[in-house]
Protein backbone atom coordinates (compact mmCIF):
# COMPACT_ATOMS: atom_id res chain seq x y z
CA UNK A 1 0.00 0.00 0.00
CA UNK A 2 1.40 3.10 -1.35
CA UNK A 3 1.42 6.14 0.92
CA UNK A 4 -1.05 7.65 -1.54
CA UNK A 5 -3.32 4.81 -0.87
CA UNK A 6 -3.41 5.05 2.61
CA UNK A 7 -4.60 8.85 2.55
CA UNK A 8 -6.81 8.67 -0.96
CA UNK A 9 -10.14 8.14 1.55
CA UNK A 10 -9.35 10.85 4.17
CA UNK A 11 -11.66 13.67 2.94
CA UNK A 12 -14.31 10.72 2.36
CA UNK A 13 -14.87 9.29 5.91
CA UNK A 14 -18.41 10.51 6.25
CA UNK A 15 -19.50 9.48 2.79
CA UNK A 16 -18.16 6.23 3.38
CA UNK A 17 -19.54 5.33 6.59
CA UNK A 18 -23.00 6.34 5.73
CA UNK A 19 -22.82 4.92 2.16
CA UNK A 20 -20.68 2.30 1.50
CA UNK A 21 -22.77 -1.80 1.45
CA UNK A 22 -22.73 -3.90 4.02
CA UNK A 23 -22.07 -7.91 2.86
CA UNK A 24 -24.99 -10.33 2.63
CA UNK A 25 -25.63 -13.00 5.61
CA UNK A 26 -25.39 -15.90 3.58
CA UNK A 27 -21.74 -14.71 3.04
CA UNK A 28 -20.61 -14.53 6.63
CA UNK A 29 -22.52 -17.85 7.07
CA UNK A 30 -19.88 -19.26 4.95
CA UNK A 31 -16.93 -17.30 6.26
CA UNK A 32 -18.17 -19.21 9.66
CA UNK A 33 -19.60 -22.59 8.77
CA UNK A 34 -17.40 -23.09 5.79
CA UNK A 35 -14.02 -21.03 6.20
CA UNK A 36 -13.87 -21.77 10.22
CA UNK A 37 -14.16 -18.30 11.39
CA UNK A 38 -15.37 -18.71 15.10
CA UNK A 39 -16.42 -16.69 18.31
CA UNK A 40 -12.73 -17.64 19.81
CA UNK A 41 -11.13 -16.72 16.93
CA UNK A 42 -8.51 -14.10 17.11
CA UNK A 43 -9.37 -12.29 13.45
CA UNK A 44 -7.03 -9.06 12.11
CA UNK A 45 -9.08 -7.13 9.47
CA UNK A 46 -6.54 -5.50 7.45
CA UNK A 47 -7.55 -2.62 5.74
CA UNK A 48 -10.03 -2.44 8.14
CA UNK A 49 -11.20 1.17 7.34
CA UNK A 50 -14.16 2.71 9.27
CA UNK A 51 -15.22 -0.80 10.40
CA UNK A 52 -18.22 -1.77 8.56
CA UNK A 53 -16.74 -5.07 7.92
CA UNK A 54 -15.04 -5.10 11.49
CA UNK A 55 -18.35 -5.09 13.31
CA UNK A 56 -20.12 -7.70 11.65
CA UNK A 57 -16.87 -10.20 12.97
CA UNK A 58 -17.84 -8.42 16.56
CA UNK A 59 -21.24 -8.92 16.14
CA UNK A 60 -20.13 -12.87 15.99
CA UNK A 61 -18.56 -12.65 19.11
CA UNK A 62 -15.15 -13.01 17.06
CA UNK A 63 -11.92 -10.72 18.68
CA UNK A 64 -10.99 -8.40 16.19
CA UNK A 65 -7.79 -5.90 15.55
CA UNK A 66 -8.53 -3.26 13.21
CA UNK A 67 -5.40 -2.95 10.88
CA UNK A 68 -6.00 0.76 9.27
CA UNK A 69 -3.21 3.53 8.74
CA UNK A 70 -5.45 5.87 8.06
CA UNK A 71 -5.92 8.09 10.84
CA UNK A 72 -9.23 9.67 10.04
CA UNK A 73 -11.14 6.24 8.81
CA UNK A 74 -9.62 4.48 12.93
CA UNK A 75 -11.36 6.82 14.42
CA UNK A 76 -14.19 6.49 12.89
CA UNK A 77 -14.04 3.17 13.53
CA UNK A 78 -13.19 3.20 17.48
CA UNK A 79 -16.22 5.68 17.64
CA UNK A 80 -18.45 3.23 15.98
CA UNK A 81 -16.72 0.16 17.35
CA UNK A 82 -15.14 1.09 20.07
CA UNK A 83 -18.19 -0.21 22.70
CA UNK A 84 -17.14 -3.83 22.02
CA UNK A 85 -14.65 -5.29 24.12
CA UNK A 86 -13.07 -7.31 21.40
CA UNK A 87 -12.02 -4.75 19.51
CA UNK A 88 -8.76 -3.72 19.20
CA UNK A 89 -7.88 -0.49 17.44
CA UNK A 90 -4.06 -0.96 15.63
CA UNK A 91 -2.01 1.87 13.67
CA UNK A 92 -0.55 -0.49 10.93
CA UNK A 93 -0.05 -1.20 7.39
CA UNK A 94 -0.55 -4.61 5.57
CA UNK A 95 3.02 -4.89 4.76
CA UNK A 96 4.38 -4.09 8.40
CA UNK A 97 1.31 -4.17 10.90
CA UNK A 98 3.49 -4.27 14.02
CA UNK A 99 1.60 -7.30 14.90
CA UNK A 100 3.93 -10.02 17.24
CA UNK A 101 4.92 -13.26 15.37
CA UNK A 102 1.72 -16.28 15.08
CA UNK A 103 -0.65 -13.16 16.53
CA UNK A 104 -4.40 -14.30 14.68
CA UNK A 105 -5.82 -17.13 13.62
CA UNK A 106 -7.46 -15.56 10.47
CA UNK A 107 -7.30 -12.68 8.22
CA UNK A 108 -9.60 -10.85 6.60
CA UNK A 109 -9.46 -7.88 3.95
CA UNK A 110 -12.64 -6.24 3.13
CA UNK A 111 -12.49 -4.01 0.10
CA UNK A 112 -8.77 -3.46 0.62
CA UNK A 113 -6.13 -5.87 -0.52
CA UNK A 114 -5.70 -4.37 -3.98
CA UNK A 115 -4.37 -1.31 -2.25
CA UNK A 116 -1.40 -3.48 -0.97
CA UNK A 117 2.11 -4.29 -1.83
CA UNK A 118 1.28 -8.10 -2.18
CA UNK A 119 4.88 -9.57 -2.10
CA UNK A 120 5.62 -7.47 0.92
CA UNK A 121 2.07 -8.28 2.14
CA UNK A 122 2.05 -12.24 1.72
CA UNK A 123 5.66 -12.09 3.57
CA UNK A 124 3.92 -10.03 6.50
CA UNK A 125 0.29 -11.99 6.74
CA UNK A 126 2.38 -14.73 6.75
CA UNK A 127 4.31 -14.01 9.92
CA UNK A 128 1.48 -12.83 12.17
CA UNK A 129 -0.94 -15.98 11.06
CA UNK A 130 -0.55 -19.08 13.26
CA UNK A 131 0.22 -22.25 11.70
CA UNK A 132 -2.51 -23.40 9.32
CA UNK A 133 -4.33 -19.69 9.88
CA UNK A 134 -5.88 -18.50 6.71
CA UNK A 135 -6.17 -15.07 4.90
CA UNK A 136 -9.65 -13.83 3.52
CA UNK A 137 -9.97 -11.39 0.78
CA UNK A 138 -13.43 -9.75 0.26
CA UNK A 139 -15.34 -7.96 -2.03
CA UNK A 140 -18.57 -6.17 -3.37
CA UNK A 141 -17.74 -6.28 -7.36
CA UNK A 142 -19.86 -3.52 -8.03
CA UNK A 143 -21.66 -4.65 -10.99
CA UNK A 144 -21.28 -2.27 -14.26
CA UNK A 145 -23.57 -4.04 -16.83
CA UNK A 146 -27.37 -5.71 -16.79
CA UNK A 147 -29.33 -2.95 -16.01
CA UNK A 148 -29.73 1.08 -17.34
CA UNK A 149 -28.76 2.21 -14.51
CA UNK A 150 -25.30 0.00 -14.01
CA UNK A 151 -24.51 0.42 -17.52
CA UNK A 152 -25.39 4.31 -17.15
CA UNK A 153 -23.58 4.94 -13.83
CA UNK A 154 -20.07 2.92 -15.46
CA UNK A 155 -20.06 5.56 -18.12
CA UNK A 156 -20.43 8.20 -15.82
CA UNK A 157 -17.56 7.37 -13.77
CA UNK A 158 -15.40 7.11 -17.07
CA UNK A 159 -16.64 10.36 -18.29
CA UNK A 160 -16.20 11.92 -14.84
CA UNK A 161 -14.10 9.93 -12.65
CA UNK A 162 -10.59 11.49 -11.86
CA UNK A 163 -8.50 8.55 -12.24
CA UNK A 164 -11.03 5.68 -12.63
CA UNK A 165 -9.71 4.28 -15.76
CA UNK A 166 -6.35 3.01 -13.87
CA UNK A 167 -8.24 2.00 -10.62
CA UNK A 168 -11.14 -0.01 -12.44
CA UNK A 169 -8.78 -2.41 -13.13
CA UNK A 170 -7.62 -4.06 -10.02
CA UNK A 171 -6.21 -7.02 -11.35
CA UNK A 172 -8.55 -9.15 -8.38
CA UNK A 173 -9.70 -12.20 -10.51
CA UNK A 174 -8.90 -15.59 -9.39
CA UNK A 175 -5.75 -16.68 -11.63
CA UNK A 176 -3.79 -12.86 -10.41
CA UNK A 177 -5.16 -13.96 -6.57
CA UNK A 178 -4.45 -17.60 -6.53
CA UNK A 179 -0.43 -17.07 -6.52
CA UNK A 180 -0.46 -15.53 -3.02
CA UNK A 181 -1.86 -18.48 -1.20
CA UNK A 182 -0.42 -21.69 -0.37
CA UNK A 183 -0.77 -24.20 -3.27
CA UNK A 184 -3.50 -26.38 -3.07
CA UNK A 185 -5.41 -23.76 -0.48
CA UNK A 186 -6.58 -21.48 -2.39
CA UNK A 187 -10.90 -21.39 -2.76
CA UNK A 188 -13.36 -19.02 -3.59
CA UNK A 189 -17.08 -18.01 -3.24
CA UNK A 190 -19.56 -15.17 -4.87
CA UNK A 191 -22.96 -13.90 -3.58
CA UNK A 192 -25.37 -11.53 -4.96
CA UNK A 193 -25.61 -8.38 -2.80
CA UNK A 194 -27.09 -4.81 -3.53
CA UNK A 195 -28.26 -1.44 -2.03
CA UNK A 196 -31.49 0.49 -2.92
CA UNK A 197 -30.69 4.50 -2.92
CA UNK A 198 -32.65 7.54 -3.57
CA UNK A 199 -31.18 10.75 -5.11
CA UNK A 200 -29.49 12.00 -1.97
CA UNK A 201 -28.04 8.56 -1.15
CA UNK A 202 -27.25 7.35 -4.51
CA UNK A 203 -24.93 11.31 -4.26
CA UNK A 204 -23.25 9.82 -1.16
CA UNK A 205 -22.56 6.87 -2.83
CA UNK A 206 -20.63 8.25 -5.21
CA UNK A 207 -18.75 10.59 -3.38
CA UNK A 208 -17.42 7.91 -1.27
CA UNK A 209 -15.25 6.64 -4.12
CA UNK A 210 -11.72 8.20 -4.32
CA UNK A 211 -11.84 9.03 -7.63
CA UNK A 212 -15.18 10.86 -7.80
CA UNK A 213 -13.89 14.71 -8.40
CA UNK A 214 -14.93 16.78 -4.89
CA UNK A 215 -16.47 19.85 -4.39
CA UNK A 216 -13.89 22.45 -6.25
CA UNK A 217 -12.90 20.30 -9.09
CA UNK A 218 -14.28 21.01 -12.91
CA UNK A 219 -15.63 17.62 -13.01
CA UNK A 220 -17.26 17.88 -9.59
CA UNK A 221 -21.04 19.90 -10.81
CA UNK A 222 -21.22 18.54 -14.05
CA UNK A 223 -20.96 15.06 -12.69
CA UNK A 224 -23.44 15.55 -10.23
CA UNK A 225 -25.67 16.49 -12.84
CA UNK A 226 -24.93 13.60 -14.97
CA UNK A 227 -25.69 11.62 -11.99
CA UNK A 228 -29.02 12.96 -11.49
CA UNK A 229 -30.39 12.55 -15.28
CA UNK A 230 -29.27 9.01 -15.33
CA UNK A 231 -31.60 8.99 -11.70
CA UNK A 232 -34.17 10.25 -13.08
CA UNK A 233 -34.27 8.37 -16.77
CA UNK A 234 -33.35 4.83 -14.74
CA UNK A 235 -35.30 4.91 -11.00
CA UNK A 236 -38.55 3.24 -9.99
CA UNK A 237 -40.81 4.52 -7.49
CA UNK A 238 -38.10 6.64 -6.11
CA UNK A 239 -34.73 4.58 -5.92
CA UNK A 240 -32.69 2.58 -7.89
CA UNK A 241 -30.62 -0.80 -7.21
CA UNK A 242 -27.15 -0.89 -6.97
CA UNK A 243 -26.13 -4.17 -7.53
CA UNK A 244 -22.54 -6.00 -6.38
CA UNK A 245 -21.66 -9.52 -6.42
CA UNK A 246 -20.16 -10.16 -3.12
CA UNK A 247 -16.58 -12.05 -3.87
CA UNK A 248 -14.53 -14.36 -1.11
CA UNK A 249 -11.11 -15.69 -1.86
CA UNK A 250 -9.35 -17.63 0.88
CA UNK A 251 -6.57 -20.45 1.87
CA UNK A 252 -3.34 -20.51 3.72
CA UNK A 253 -0.27 -18.22 2.86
Amino acid sequence: MNIDSKERFTDRVEAYVKYRPGYPEEAISYLYDTVGLSPAAVIADIGAGTGIFSRILLERGSRVIGVEPNDAMRSAAVAALGGYSGYEPWSGAAEATGLADNAVDFITCAQSFHWFDRPAAQQEFGRILKPGGKAVLIWNSRLTGGTPFLEGYEQLLRQYGTDYEKLSHKNIDEAALEPFFKPGTFTKARFTNSQKFDLPGLEGRLLSSSYAPMPGHPNHEPMLAALKTLFDETGTDGTVSFDYETEIYWGEV
